[in-house]
């Protein structure tokens, strides 16, 4: 990680299950295609720089399916059909703050505004949803956790769905503010994401706290 990550979680690279982690990934990009490529594992974390982090929003598993995946919560690049769950958070920026949904599905541009899009599993197998988890990523990406909400300046953590909303008790609210709603998957998202208003409510608690708000545009 050649970005200012580097010194806040080197650390764990040292840590037995980082080598054992490791071991498992390289086995099973030796066996099966592994989303997303090597190369953009960590892409959350050289878009957004961990001293420019003001909102983190944590997925769960990447895409599983060729060609999804580049290491955004959410995104895909463009070219790629936008995912059903996305579609519905472009609906509730569309309800939200009266944004159009652009015509493509890549996240990168509210990254590059601090918006840590973080998944708590980092690589998956082809077409098979949850593969690797409970291999060690959730304790990496816990650390990414414990390290933004070690930040003084506030930050917003978007949590969707029941497995993001688990780790709310990570955060301290005394200096963050948490947002949090059922996922914007089309098997939950009728439950209150529709409604939830999490990018009008997210600037406005930037803003409270002295922090340029995000620009949820997406060209």
């Amino acid at each position: 990680m050649t970005t200012d990550w580097n010194p806040v979680l080197r650390a764990e690279l040292a840590q037995p299950y980082w080598a054992e982690l490791q071991r498992f990934v390289h086995d099973e990009r030796s066996r099966y295609p592994v989303y997303p490529p090597h190369e953009e594992v960590f892409a959350a974390l050289h878009l957004t720089p961990y001293a420019e982090v003001k909102v983190l929003i944590l997925g769960q598993d990447p895409y599983h399916g060729p060609g999804q995946a580049h290491g955004l919560c959410f995104s895909v690049r463009e070219g790629v059909a936008v995912p059903p769950s996305l579609q519905n958070i472009y609906k509730e920026l569309q309800s939200d703050l009266g944004i159009t949904p652009p015509g493509h599905g890549n996240l990168e541009a509210w990254a590059r505004q601090g918006v840590l899009l973080l998944n708590a599993t980092l690589t998956v197998r082809a077409h098979r949803a949850a593969s690797h988890q409970g291999k060690g990523w959730e304790i990496f990406t816990d650390q990414v956790i414990a390290a933004v909400n070690d930040k003084p300046e506030r930050v917003v953590f978007i949590l969707w769905g029941a497995s993001a909303r688990r780790k709310k008790d990570r955060i301290d609210t005394s200096r963050h503010v948490i947002i949090e709603s059922p996922h914007p998957s089309p098997l939950s998202a009728h439950r209150g994401f529709f409604g939830s208003r999490p990018f009008s409510r997210a600037n406005a608690a930037l803003v409270e706290a002295g922090r340029t708000p995000v620009d949820w545009h997406l060209a």
